[in-house]
């Protein structure tokens, strides 16, 4: 008898869930879009390294979206920004260099290669901060979802 009853709870608790699949839109149940799947990732909160100095030097793609308080002219949707950042990252993978990359995918202005210069963690939005002191030196971040844009970040020391 009780086995037939978790059985029953089982059912009805799946069923209320909607049984969505990991990797499925629940409101859907259709698998998540790389669009989507890069909006979530790119807000997955990073863990600095305990061990990491007091500050670092790094560079950044910024990909910007009109959806920002001060979207600087940008108007891609934040789907479209986020996809902008994955590709620049994958191609930045794949072998280009990184001042190309910089050139044809960041909107930041300054410098043509990226460059913050040193930074400390309390000089930056917390989730720039918490990847950026995550990463070995001439290490490449995830995108990352900042209230600036999406950022691609490398570690030069």
């Amino acid at each position: 008898m009780r086995g037939g009853y978790l059985a029953v709870v089982l059912v009805m608790f799946t069923s209320a869930c909607g049984g969505a699949q990991k990797g499925a839109d629940s409101a859907s149940n259709q698998p998540r879009t790389e669009g989507q799947r890069c909006l979530e990732d790119a807000e997955t909160p990073r863990e600095p390294k305990p061990d990491a100095p007091r500050s670092i030097a790094v560079s950044q793609i910024l990909v910007r979206h009109a959806g920002l308080k001060r979207p600087e002219g940008a108007t891609r949707t934040a789907e479209q920004a986020c996809l902008r950042a994955l590709k620049a990252l994958n191609a930045l993978k794949s072998g280009a260099s990184w001042e190309d990359v910089v050139k044809e995918y960041s909107d930041a202005p300054g410098t043509g290669d990226g460059s913050l210069g040193r930074i400390k963690a309390d000089d930056v939005d917390p989730a720039f901060s918490d990847a950026a002191f995550a990463l070995d030196v001439d290490e490449l971040s995830y995108v990352v979802k900042t209230d600036r844009g999406f950022h691609i970040i490398l570690r030069r020391d």
